[in-house]
């Protein structure tokens, strides 16, 4: 009955089962991988649970797999139990079809909520699943237990409470496997495997919670032993300890345990599970207890990076288990789970096949140790801070990163820093990498120091136990084996860092990892791909006994293999064995008794590597052929896969043995081995060398010499490998093994594919023809351009040869264009466009692999052709030099074909510069013919940002083309501006390298950044490349660049150039890369000094020309090859004589670059003691088969450091200053003299900058002493001041000043070209304080002509003030006359009328008015008075005038002195073409005359001004001080010059000057008259005198008169206050926010520019030639008009309100307190106008003579001032306008003579050749005249001489061709400088730069130009074809472009 009622139970439960699982599902969507949650009750009949959940009250639901399901309820009916299923069925049919209240795992019930914290993201993303495990009596369950809630009560009840339950605990929702007490029971142990199997398949475990009951230590222990027997050692990164107490103070007692380690076991205990733990009672009911365990749960995984346990690993456990049951109990059991089948049962016999084939495959550990082991090796990942070993991956991009620790030089370190110290020497090339000691840390030594005092007390500690755990510790602290550190570091790094360490450790001469078992795993990887970048040189002899050298790559190389390998633990070394046999000075394979070796290698066994023994070609080679060893470590028999595949492979297998026995371990193997030559050496024998049989041979190793057993092995393998025919090839390799390296990974096999596609398209192609066939752009086409463009810039040519040229190379890029693109560059542009960058990355790294390994064959023998070839020219011409005999014709001939075999040598060399060389070419002809390539699959505006995209991910690119000679500027520019768009624009610090061929510095490069530059023996850089380095973040903050920019050169004094400009090819190439880098590393090779005097006097002149040019790199020496290089007194010695060779070569430049030095240190900061590094010689030993000398890698490292030290006190430079940089040093290298040709735009742009602050620094001083200078005039015309004293003035300049100071010193301290401007900051300090002192002298004595015009006219003023009281008074009289009648308006009109006329009569009569001037008439008649001989009637009129300023040449107006020591002869030609052409003044003098006549007009303006004509009035002996002054200049002149002027010139200078002034004077004279005139002035007062009548009339008091009065007399000097505060508010605006004028001088020009092209008005364009400072002015003064009349309403309006209203608030302010504090009127007056005076022109003097009688109730006069004014002030505001805005104020008080006195503050000096002005912001400036672009010649009027047409030569292009001008001899136009005077201080760069906007002049106004001048354009049809392509909108872009 009983087992029926249990069947009954187990349906019912395999029915609950179904149904919580069909809960799941619904829940889920359809899987269960996610566990579901559910925040109500979906059981209908489940009241309590649902109102439990709707309370949130915490405590779990006990049913498996879902909270909604209640278990069936046996103490219920069968019927009752049946009703419940089917209700619950019912209700998940509907949730399915619905879904409305499920919320999935991962997805926020809320859309578009979300939770940052980690918490929410686990609830989101994860429904947590644990399992508890431990003693049953550590727990209580019962209905309150938040975890376990009631025990279940079902038959066999330990294995069902395996199933998960849901609880939820506050926010925490949880899934709780219950496997408490199971380790106690009987249960069998497949049936627990098979329930947990499946459980772990379906479900991911997070976290172990192992409930432990104090007091329990056996029971506790047996529970961890039995989770990690379950689920494996990995198991206790997941476990969490619980204890728990029945009462609280046990709580206590588990703390004071854990913290002061009274418990021993406990302590063990705590240290294995990670010491995480928490405490709860055992009733599990303390909500807080349980809300901190889910915390500590949730924290455990995400520390385990949100990983949880799982089927994998579980699977893992059990292979180990059943491999260590089929050993130990084979028949025990008949099913078990496989390796990858997880959960499925096999029988017996597929285990046992399944078990045989994992040994097969390299799994054969002792699997009695495989658990230990492998807890050792996750043990050694996590000592390396490596994580688990399997999710770590080293990228081989942040290994190459400059960082602090690769700064460092390492020894020993720490075991947390060996893996970044064992890299960094590795990539440094230093085989010591494998010899790093570990020092302990000082935590790991209080640890030990800890234990040690917990022994103190040996009462309480169990001797035995404590002895076990030491010896544990001891055992875990052992030292790590060296090849685990390479090994563990080669598993955890990524594709590219394991072929970047594969490759570093061949060049260290080490054996490579060849087939590598996975350390968990055990499956084999074979690593081919990082084998591809390996190539090896070895040096063999033909039949000729003639030396062969060969480079191959080495995974192409057929080579005899010869294999090693052990059965058995022997007392010999085979590794040891195999070294003495390659090199026996070198630990090729690393050994029991190399450096740092120990037993506890966990990494190596199952490893094989291999070696190449490599020839060199000389009689002591051990084998004269390439031989492969391969070593396999650990016991063959362990490894069977990998025996198999050695023996398989090897041409010779030589095994190691205990002796010579059938029943040793893997005898019965040797026997399989017969087939191939084989060498059996016996631990434990003693003979020597046997053979047995022919390829069979026996050595004893037994009491043996070393050195005897190397040599009769070496024998025996000579004999066996002379018998053997099998080749080795590693390619081979793949075949015998299923996994390989580059077809586990995608991206690899995908970029492998995409490269073959490429290679497939150069089958049967001859190689020397391959890049003329496929590469067409850049061969001979492009080397044509290239010479093209060197003659255009070599300074011997003439102006037609410049377009001649200029239109070859146009032809030549349209020549390239219009070839079609191969389809082998358009199918590598379509694979760099179409792969996401970690495969094309594959496919870069492919591509060169494959077309090294294309070309290697043939080059090979080209090279050897060309040595032979070689060897036997020099050998005939030594025979002939010894006979005596001249080169003969078969030496020429051999000459010949040894150029032929060079040539051919260079086409055959095919890389992927040549492929983007190519793709740079297409870009460049696009660029030029501005079309897109035809049949090309993107636009060619694409092109750059591949290659950008490639030097980003470390690829170098070619900076100078090496077969051309040639910067590609276009395409380089391109590339760099795409970097920037991809990096930002980053500073970098520049570091290149200079020294002769084959001197090592590719090498040196490669070792001190890890790169990996082309190097070999020989020519391997040409040109000059580029790579980016980055620095680590570390290290910015320290060094603040970004990146290392490392530029690699070819090698100077190359033999091949030899018959070529060597030298200037050399100093070229030196210049380039000195100019370029911030640090130049120069290289020497050994002790000759010839070869050091050649690299020295190259490098010197580079230098030398850095510093004319004001560059300032730095350099280091770097002396290779040094015998000795610690010998001290040695290296003093060498320093010594490097300095005085450096001196010697110093002089010798200076001469050739004309440069007045005598010591290296005047030329370049220099010390000989820190910046001269003695290098080791690079091999320790003699290559192939040399190791690199460590000591060499160390002097890397000491140089690195120093280099370090460089960037921490440079600034480096922005990308988008190389990008500027390479520009101006290429195009000034194209020129013959550099030096002039060198056009720092660098430099320029920093100025510019500077100039821009300047300005802004100017103004803000300039624009506070207007502010000064305005309150300081006030106070004068209100004589509230009488001197003015210059120390004032500087103190209250002085808060201004002392802020332009600190921001100038912010930026030259700050501003990131701060060492560009350094060289300046000394003589802007100079400028801004020379800037105070003018400004303040100019405001003084502006204010002093003040104080004087005060006294002059206060006559005038008294008088008008005298009318206009007098007027007051009699109005009041007759007002009070006529009171009576006040209502009658016309009475008082009509009376007030006849009053007014006969005032104004009687002023009149007495103060006659101002007549208006005519200074022109002024200017003749008193011209006339004073020379007699000049009547009126003679002055030119109209069209007979000629305006001076607009003369485009003055020859007519001078004549020759008769002292002027000129023969006859001369004199005649000089009279003769003055006859003939109009002209005969040399350009030198026009620009003299032109530059005096602005001059003279400057100055006559400014004395024009200071005559303050609007307020004194005009008077006409300014008109004779003017005559006398222009005579005077004119007279001073004469006296310095060999010439005369006319006195046509006088005169024609005098009308021009005042007609251009004629305007001003009126004006001025204009507001005068409005001032002063009384019938003016007073008419405008008539309305206001009424008023005041009016309110008499009415029997207003006298305080409310007077008070009107005041305001009526306030409003002049309102309205002026308020107009002058808003003219300097607005040129404060204007200068700030319109474009034209917020910057310096060029963007002023660029506005000037752009403004002509619109009006294309030709007077306005030859005003701007001629005379372009009036041009300037006139332009401010449209600017300033055209922005007020824009923003009359929106800006200036609004201004003006708020300053009158400011005004107004002073005034009413003022009124106040005099009313406050007045005892009468007087004092009331002088109160009220004080405060008033610094505003205001407005004083007491101002209401002379108005009665004050009566006038004592001030509150009445504060009333009717607050009432009154306003009114005035509305009159202002309603009279404002533009008009009235410009007439009101004083010419010098407008904005726009404000901004005109301001920014025509510069420099106005005209090219001596086109006349463009100057555009440096500051008069009288230092450096060299200049302009951003010259214009043509002949829009000066500029000739060629002796001829009659204009020149149309632009200056940047006359400079370089070979005419001359004359001035007074002959001067080749490119030595310009040379003639002195105006040409000296102009910087004219011959880079042939002409501006599109002056072509497009030229064009359109060609015609009006000619007749301007009269004379015709030279050589003008030949010149159109090019220059009428521009149109007027390409003109205005170009301004944009190039200014």
């Amino acid at each position: 009955m009983k087992s029926v009622l249990v069947a009954q139970q187990n349906e019912e439960k395999k029915r609950y089962y179904q149904l919580c699982s069909k809960e799941a599902k619904v829940m889920s969507g359809e899987s269960m991988d996610c566990s579901p949650t559910t925040d109500e009750s979906a059981a209908s009949g489940n009241k309590k649970k649902q109102n439990e959940t709707e309370n949130n009250i915490d405590e779990p639901s006990n049913q498996p797999l879902s909270s909604s399901v209640d278990p069936p309820d046996y103490n219920s009916s069968p019927k009752q139990r049946e009703e419940d299923y089917k209700s619950a069925e019912e209700l998940l049919d509907k949730r399915s079809n619905s879904k409305l209240d499920v919320v999935h795992a991962g997805k926020s019930e809320t859309s578009g909520q979300s939770d940052s914290s980690d918490s929410a993201l686990i609830n989101m993303e994860h429904n947590l699943t644990i399992v508890l495990f431990g003693n049953s009596e550590a727990v209580q369950y019962g209905h309150d237990n938040m975890l376990l809630g009631q025990e279940l009560y079902f038959e066999n009840a330990e294995i069902s409470k395996i199933d998960p339950v849901q609880v939820k605990i506050s926010e925490h929702h949880m899934s709780v496997i219950n496997m408490i007490g199971l380790h106690e029971t009987e249960c069998p142990r497949d049936t627990v495997d098979h329930y947990i199997g499946q459980l772990v398949n379906e479900i991911e475990i997070h976290g172990f919670i192992f409930v432990v009951r104090l007091g329990t230590d056996a029971d506790d222990k047996m529970g961890i032993e039995w989770l990690q027997e379950v689920f494996g050692d990995r198991v206790a990164q997941f476990v969490i300890i619980l204890f728990t107490y029945e009462q609280q103070e046990e709580s206590d007692s588990i703390i004071d345990d854990l913290q002061n380690k009274n418990n021993t076991v406990l302590e063990h205990l705590y240290e294995k599970c990670g010491r995480r733990y928490y405490i709860c009672n055992k009733f599990m009911n303390n909500q807080s207890e349980m809300r901190q365990l889910m915390k500590g749960i949730k924290d455990l995984f995400l520390d385990n990076n949100r990983q949880g346990y799982t089927s994998e690993l579980y699977n893992t456990e059990l292979r180990k288990r059943e491999g260590q049951k089929n050993s130990d109990f084979p028949k025990s059991h008949s099913t078990t789970f496989e390796e990858g089948c997880s959960g499925v049962v096999h029988t017996k016999t597929e285990k046992v096949n399944e078990i045989e084939k994992c040994s097969t495959d390299g799994a054969g550990l002792n699997q009695n140790q495989e658990n230990e082991v492998r807890e050792e090796i996750e043990n050694l990942f996590h000592r390396l801070h490596l994580g688990n070993g399997h999710d770590c991956k080293l990228r081989a991009a942040d290994v190459l990163q400059l960082s602090a620790h690769s700064l460092q030089s390492h020894e020993s370190c720490t075991e947390e820093e060996l893996v970044q110290t064992f890299t960094q020497k590795l990539l440094m090339m230093n085989y010591r990498a494998r010899n790093i000691k570990i020092i302990e840390t000082s935590k790991e030594h209080e640890r030990q120091q800890d234990d040690n005092d917990s022994c103190e007390d040996k009462s309480n500690v169990d001797i035995f136990e404590k002895m076990f755990l030491s010896t544990e510790s001891l055992s875990n602290k052992c030292a790590i084996y060296p090849m685990d550190v390479q090994m563990a570091v080669f598993h955890c790094a990524d594709s590219f860092l394991k072929q970047l360490m594969v490759t570093k450790l061949s060049q260290c001469q080490y054996a490579l990892p060849l087939l590598v078992p996975d350390p968990f795993t055990k499956q084999i990887q074979f690593p081919l791909w990082t084998f591809r970048q390996i190539n090896k040189t070895l040096k063999m002899k033909n039949t000729n006994n003639e030396i062969i050298r060969k480079i191959q790559p080495i995974y192409k190389a057929e080579t005899p293999m010869v294999s090693f390998f052990r059965f058995d633990t022997l007392s010999s070394s085979k590794s040891q064995l195999i070294n003495s046999l390659i090199n026996e000075k070198h630990n090729t394979f690393f050994h029991r008794n190399s450096p740092g070796s120990s037993k506890t290698k966990l990494l190596m066994d199952g490893v094989v590597e291999i070696a190449w023994y490599c020839p060199s070609g000389k009689d002591t080679d051990t084998f004269t052929d390439c031989v492969a060893f391969c070593n396999l470590h650990g016991d063959a028999e362990d490894n069977a896969k990998q025996l198999d595949v050695m023996t398989e492979m090897a041409s010779v297998n030589v095994v190691l043995l205990p002796k010579l026995d059938r029943n040793v371990k893997g005898a019965s193997k040797i026997q399989d081995l017969y087939r191939k030559p084989l060498i059996c050496l016996f631990a434990e024998d003693e003979s020597t060398v046997r053979k047995i049989k022919t390829g069979i041979y026996t050595i004893g190793l037994k009491n043996r010499n070393q050195a005897d057993v190397s040599e009769e092995l070496v024998q025996a393998i000579k004999d066996c490998l002379s018998k053997s025919t099998s080749v080795f090839k590693l390619e081979n390799v793949s075949k015998l093994i299923d996994r390989v390296d580059e077809d586990e990974n995608q991206n690899c096999r995908k970029g492998k594919s995409a490269a073959k596609k490429l290679m497939r398209l150069l089958e049967g192609e001859n190689l020397t023809k391959i890049k003329e066939s496929l590469l067409p752009c850049q061969g001979t086409m492009w080397h044509n351009w290239c010479q093209k463009k060197k003659e255009l810039h070599g300074g011997n040519v003439i102006s037609e040869d410049v377009i001649r040229k200029q239109a070859d190379l146009q032809r030549i890029r349209e020549e390239q264009h219009a070839r079609g693109i191969s389809q082998f560059v358009n199918l590598f542009i379509r694979e760099m466009i179409s792969k996401p960058p970690d495969e094309k990355v594959f496919f870069l790294k492919w591509l060169p692999i494959l077309l090294d390994e294309y070309t290697s064959g043939e080059l090979s023998d080209l090279r050897y052709k060309y040595d032979k070839k070689w060897s036997e020219v020099l050998k005939r011409k030594d025979i002939n030099n010894k006979a005596g005999q001249l080169t003969s014709t078969t030496v020429n001939n051999e000459e010949t074909e040894l150029d032929t075999i060079a040539k051919d040598l260079q086409a055959a060399t095919f890389g992927l510069e040549h492929i983007l060389r190519e793709i740079g070419q297409i870009y460049e002809s696009c660029s030029a013919v501005k079309k897109e390539k035809e049949g090309m699959e993107c636009g060619f505006s694409t092109l750059p940002s591949l290659a950008a995209e490639m030097m980003a991910s470390g690829f170098p690119l070619e900076l100078m083309d090496g077969d051309a000679a040639h910067v590609p500027l276009t395409w380089v520019t391109a590339v760099l501006d795409e970097l920037i768009n991809k990096l930002g624009d980053q500073r970098v610090f520049v570091l290149s390298v200079l020294g002769i061929q084959s001197s090592g510095k590719s090498t040196m490069l490669n070792a001190m950044f890890g790169l990996q530059f082309a190097v070999s023996a020989g020519r391997c850089t040409r040109g000059a490349f580029m790579q980016l380095v980055k620095v680590s973040d570390e290290m910015k903050g320290e060094l603040e660049f970004d990146y290392i920019l490392v530029v690699d050169t070819e090698g100077l004094r190359a033999p091949e150039l030899s018959g070529m400009s060597t030298r200037h090819h050399d100093n070229v190439m030196a210049t380039f890369v000195v100019g370029l880098g911030n640090l130049t590393l120069i290289n020497i090779l050994g002790e000759n000094p010839s070869e050091m005097q050649d690299i020295l006097q190259i490098v010197v002149q580079a230098f030398m020309r850095m510093k004319q040019v004001k560059l300032n790199p730095s350099c280091m020496f770097v002396h290779q090859n040094v015998s000795d290089n610690t010998a001290g007194e040695k290296n003093m010695e060498g320093r010594r004589r490097l300095q005085e060779t450096l001196d010697m070569m110093t002089k010798l430049a200076a001469k050739e670059e004309v440069c007045d030095v005598e010591y290296f240190r005047d030329v370049i900061t220099f010390d000989i003691q820190k910046d001269v590094k003695y290098f080791a010689q690079l091999w320790e030993g003699s290559p192939p088969m040399a190791p690199p000398n460590p000591a060499y890698c160390e002097n890397i490292k000491e140089l690195k450091k120093n280099f370090v030290c460089n960037l921490s006190k440079s600034n480096g430079i922005m990308l988008s200053r190389i990008k500027e940089r390479i520009k101006d040093l290429w195009e000034a290298l194209l020129n013959e003299r550099f030096v002039f040709s060198f056009r720092n735009s660098l430099e320029i742009a920093a100025y510019r900058k500077l100039e821009t602050k300047y300005s802004k620094w100017s103004w803000s001083l300039r624009s506070a002493m207007l502010e000064i200078e305005s309150k300081l005039q006030n106070r004068i015309e209100n004589e509230a001041i009488h001197e003015i004293v210059e120390a004032d003035l500087r103190e209250q300049l002085i808060e201004k000043s002392e802020e332009v100071k600190q921001s100038m010193s912010e930026f030259f301290e700050k501003d990131k070209d701060r060492d560009i401007l350094i060289q300046w900051h000394a003589s802007f300090v100079i400028k801004i304080k020379e800037l105070e002192e003018s400004i303040v002298k100019e405001t003084k004595r502006k204010l002093n002509e003040i104080l004087q015009q005060r006294d002059l006219k206060k006559k005038i003023d008294d008088h008008k003030i005298h009318h206009e009281n007098t007027l007051f008074e009699k109005s009041k009289e007759l007002a009070i006359k006529l009171r009576d009648k006040a209502k009658d308006e016309t009475i008082l009109k009509q009376e007030f009328d006849s009053f007014w006329k006969k005032c104004l009569k009687k002023i009149t009569s007495t103060t006659p008015s101002i007549k208006d001037i005519d200074i022109i008439s002024d200017m003749k008649q008193i011209h006339t008075d004073i020379y007699k001989s000049t009547p009126v009637e003679s002055w030119k009129q109209g069209s007979e005038h000629k305006n001076i300023f607009n003369m485009q040449s003055y020859s007519k107006y001078v004549q020759l002195k008769k002292s002027s020591g000129l023969a006859g002869p001369v004199v005649n030609v000089f009279n003769s073409a003055k006859e003939k052409l109009g002209f005969t003044l040399f350009k030198k003098d026009e620009t003299q005359i032109r530059t005096l006549v602005n001059d003279i007009a400057d100055e006559t303006e400014k004395k024009i001004m200071s005559y303050n004509i609007p307020k004194m009035g005009y008077n006409k002996s300014y008109i004779q001080e003017l005559a006398d002054y222009i005579k005077a200049r004119i007279i001073n002149e004469e006296e310095r010059v060999k010439y005369v002027f006319t006195k046509d010139f006088y005169m024609d200078l005098l009308q021009s000057i005042f007609e251009r002034q004629n305007k001003t004077f009126t004006e001025q004279h204009k507001m005068f008259r409005e001032s002063n005139d009384p019938v003016f002035y007073f008419e405008r007062k008539r309305e206001e005198y009424y008023s005041i009548f009016q309110k008499y009339c009415q029997g207003a008091t006298s305080a409310a008169i007077f008070g009107e009065i005041i305001c009526q007399k306030l409003k002049e000097p309102i309205m002026k206050s308020v107009y002058k505060r808003t003219a300097r508010d607005l040129a404060n605006e204007m200068k700030t926010n319109c474009e034209s004028l917020n910057g310096n001088r060029s963007k002023l020009e660029k506005h000037i520019l752009k403004m002509l092209a619109e009006n294309e008005d030709f007077d306005k364009y030859i005003e701007y030639i001629i005379d372009p400072k009036e041009h300037f002015k006139s332009f401010i003064k449209e600017e300033v008009n055209k922005y007020i009349d824009a923003k009359f309403s929106s800006n200036v309006m609004p201004n003006i309100k708020e300053n009158i209203d400011l005004l107004q608030r002073n005034v009413e302010k003022a009124a106040h307190k005099a009313t406050e504090i007045a005892g009468d009127i007087h004092e009331w007056l002088k109160h009220f106008t004080e405060p008033l005076s610094d505003v205001l022109i407005f004083s007491v003097k101002d209401l002379t003579g108005v009665s004050l009688d009566g006038i004592d109730d001030f509150n009445i006069l504060e009333d009717v001032i607050q009432k009154e004014l306003p009114s005035v002030i509305s009159d202002i505001k309603k009279n404002c306008s533009t008009e009235t805005f410009a007439a009101i104020l004083e010419n010098k008080d407008r904005p726009c003579e404000i901004l005109i006195d301001h920014l025509c503050q510069c420099c106005w000096v005209q090219c001596p050749f086109c006349a463009a002005v100057c555009t440096n912001s500051i008069e009288n400036h230092d450096e060299d005249h200049s302009v951003p672009f010259h214009r043509v010649d002949g829009l000066n009027g500029c000739c060629y001489d002796f001829t009659d047409t204009l020149s149309a030569d632009f200056c940047t292009t006359l400079v370089i061709t070979t005419k001359s001008f004359y001035t007074g001899q002959w001067i080749p136009c490119k030595e310009y400088r040379s003639a002195g005077g105006v040409y000296a201080k102009w910087s004219i760069t011959p880079d042939l730069s002409e501006l599109p906007y002056w072509k497009w002049f030229v064009c359109n106004f060609r015609e009006q130009l000619e007749n301007y001048y009269g004379i015709k354009f030279h050589n003008w049809d030949e010149i159109s074809l090019e220059w009428k392509q521009y149109t007027k909108q390409n003109a205005i872009e170009s301004l944009d472009k190039y200014i």
